[in-house]
């Protein structure tokens, strides 16, 4: 397996890597702009944009996309995220030009045709609508809005229901204008791929697209709150959250290591605590994520509302175990966890080429996979001990609640009991 990279004169960054053994490929572009890039009108149009570039370009019609690529066999499909927007295909080696050319026909040649935005309204609306009815859903977003209130980082990625039915034609081609530059895109591929052909390629497709600056996203500032609303559900939903480092930050290993075995599997502490031992629940997890500027450390629990202040109660008490008494075996399986999981995840040509574009974006270089396991490496125990510490002492944190959750404690009141 190789990785080689190039930049075209006018910023556009192509990275790509070899796999040996397969047939297939996977290719996209990722446009770092995201949902932080929105002003507070915009918020959702990355996403609206994303949808829309499926609908039809200059020399396609919506139909004639989705049937270039499945003729062959192929799958295309996009994304949104806070950081980045994905348009990826994945098809056999021998059709990477013929995706390679969709890809750019939908990016640098959309009509956004009144008729089809007023479509494609309509579908997202059906979207929105979709995710407010599923809780453990939603109350993810109630809880990045609780955790950075008022800043482009904690809105929701679909947009408010007011804000979808806005959007016209000029705003999305503006917001085309300010983010979608040479400079701001990245091609990555992976698989049944050769890069000099992929080079040749990107030079015809992208090589007269203009450099643009790209603003820089507003900072993070991780403040914390918290959310209730109660609502008559057969399950209390539980998220709580605490500020985590950026993917920048050499922390961020300790803190997934940390996450891995606070909640990460079935033998992790509030699996064990609070599902094996208390039959608390049947789902809970912790997870870390992060951003360029800040990260979140969360915990989910889906429970009874009776059933709710002991889990809220108990998974607090585990916080401030874990400070005291996490051990090296606990490390250990947490680390090789983290590591058996994104090498397993690898082997898939699609992870890799999202791998690929997300360390271009994030380092403007691929770091090797060992540098990577070098630094998990590296966690130890007394770390993960530090970062727990810090969790359950003076850390700001965010709490959203769903659900019969009228009897669950405050905020304030688990912030407190972790002192006590």
């Amino acid at each position: 397996m190789s990785v080689q990279t190039h930049t075209l004169p006018n910023g556009f960054r192509i990275v790509t890597e070899k796999m040996l053994g397969l047939k297939s490929a996977s290719i996209g572009i990722w446009v770092t702009a995201g949902g932080r890039d929105e002003r507070l009108e915009e918020n959702g149009i990355a996403h609206f944009l994303e949808h829309m570039a499926f609908k039809g370009t200059k020399t396609r019609s919506s139909l004639q996309i989705a049937e270039a690529i499945e003729d062959v066999g192929g799958y295309i499909n996009a994304y949104t995220s806070r950081e980045v927007t994905a348009y990826y295909a994945r098809v056999l080696g021998a059709d990477v030009p013929l995706a390679l050319d969709v890809i750019a026909d939908i990016l640098l040649n959309p009509v956004f045709d009144e008729d089809e935005i007023e479509v494609e309204r309509g579908v997202i609306l059906q979207e929105i609508g979709q995710a407010l009815d599923t809780p453990d859903d939603v109350i993810f977003d109630w809880l990045q809005d609780e955790a950075y209130p008022e800043q482009p980082i904690g809105r929701t990625i679909l947009g408010p229901e007011e804000r979808v039915r806005s959007f016209n034609r000029e705003d999305l081609r503006r917001f085309v204008s300010e983010h979608y530059g040479a400079g701001q895109m990245i091609l990555s591929a992976a698989g049944d791929v050769d890069h000099d052909t992929i080079v040749r390629l990107a030079e015809d497709l992208f090589g007269g697209l203009e450099t643009r600056l790209a603003e820089a996203a507003s900072g993070a500032i991780f403040k914390g709150g918290e959310r209730r609303v109660s609502k008559t559900l057969e399950q209390a939903h539980f998220a709580l959250a605490f500020e985590g480092p950026g993917y920048c930050d050499d922390a961020i290993y300790t803190a997934q290591v940390y996450s891995v075995a606070l909640g990460g599997g079935m033998s992790s502490r509030l699996f064990q605590e609070v599902r094996e031992k208390r039959g608390l629940c049947y789902t809970i997890f912790a997870q870390t994520g992060a951003h360029s500027d800040t990260g979140m450390t969360t915990i989910y629990a889906g429970t009874s509302g009776e059933q709710l202040p002991e889990l809220a109660n108990l998974t607090m008490q585990e916080l401030a175990r874990a400070a005291d008494d996490m051990n090296d075996a606990e490390i250990a399986r947490a680390r090789a966890q983290m590591k058996a999981g994104m090498l397993m995840g690898l082997e898939s040509p699609s992870s890799r080429a999202e791998r690929l574009a997300r360390l271009m974006q994030i380092w403007g270089r691929i770091p090797p996979l060992e540098e990577t396991v070098e630094r998990i490496d590296a966690v130890t125990t007394a770390g993960v001990r530090d970062f727990a510490a810090h969790l359950a002492g003076q850390a700001p944190a965010a709490l959203a609640l769903y659900g019969p959750v009228d009897g669950a404690p405050d905020l304030g009141q688990l912030l407190a009991s972790r002192a006590a």
